[in-house]
């Protein structure tokens, strides 16, 4: 186990990771798993989740998604044992003793390693907004990794630009429902997401973003389903080439597109 968990660990900081940094993962581990097997080693998410903190190191801290849409559709929340559903990783990293989890019912986040607490009590309103763990994550200095990933089903920090960006194509939803905290106490809370205007057409279409940013070599490592499968970018450099393009009138054909899938 131990030499599987280094040897996926080189290949991440090949990739770009490097020890001590903040990094928020997104993942598909179907194919690391296979690549694996391929080797002979074992192979499951903890192996995988391992790697990821051998790879950032005793001073490193992994952030991953927990996201979880049942709230918008009316089904009440527990803090303590809502489900991610981002797949086996993630579900791996909410369950890991030390886990600080962070508070936003759709848009929350498991901390592990060194400068989790940073997350911890955090209880964004918005899940994208100024106070959310997006906004950490690019104020501490933080990357964003996507394992086997398009942009699309990954990349959901372009709309923490978005949203801070004020662009016209999104605008604030409101959601109530039941909430249960980490004490086991239940009330009704509100909490908002940016969306996309359907009424107007907008569709989510940010993979020409991810060619632009590769195209600008702003990602490091693979792309996915080639080599390691990790592509890792700077969050506060992501923030800044998004927001020019939002700003240079260019987020429709990069960022979003109107009825086109």
């Amino acid at each position: 186990m131990e030499k599987a968990v280094e040897w996926l660990a080189c290949q991440w900081r090949e990739s770009g990771v490097e020890a001590g940094d903040m990094l928020l993962l997104h993942s598909s581990v179907k194919r690391t798993v296979r690549r694996l097997l391929s080797e002979r080693y074992p192979a499951n998410v903890d192996i995988i989740l391992d790697s990821f903190l051998e790879a950032l190191g005793s001073e490193g801290t992994l952030l991953i998604p927990l996201f979880n849409f049942d709230f918008n559709a009316g089904k009440a929340f527990d803090i303590r044992s809502t489900p991610s559903q981002m797949g086996a990783l993630t579900e791996a990293a909410r369950l890991r003793s030390g886990t600080v989890r962070t508070g936003h019912p759709v848009y929350s986040f498991a901390a592990l390693g060194r400068r989790r607490d940073l997350f911890a009590n955090i209880d964004n309103v918005s899940g994208y907004g100024a106070d959310s763990p997006f906004a950490i994550l690019r104020r501490d200095g933080g990357k964003i990794g996507v394992l086997d990933l398009p942009d699309v089903n990954s990349m959901t920090f372009y709309h923490h630009v978005e949203e801070l960006e004020q662009v016209d194509y999104r605008y604030r939803k409101r959601f109530t429902g039941e909430y249960t905290d980490a004490g086991g106490k239940a009330t009704n809370r509100t909490y908002e997401l940016v969306v996309r205007d359907i009424d107007r057409g907008v569709e989510t279409d940010v993979d020409p973003m991810g060619e632009l940013l590769w195209n600008e070599n702003l990602y490091r490592g693979s792309r996915a389903n080639a080599g390691s499968g990790l592509r890792v970018i700077d969050a506060a450099v992501l923030y800044s080439r998004t927001a020019r393009v939002i700003a240079e009138g260019l987020a429709e054909g990069l960022l979003f597109s109107i009825g086109k899938q």
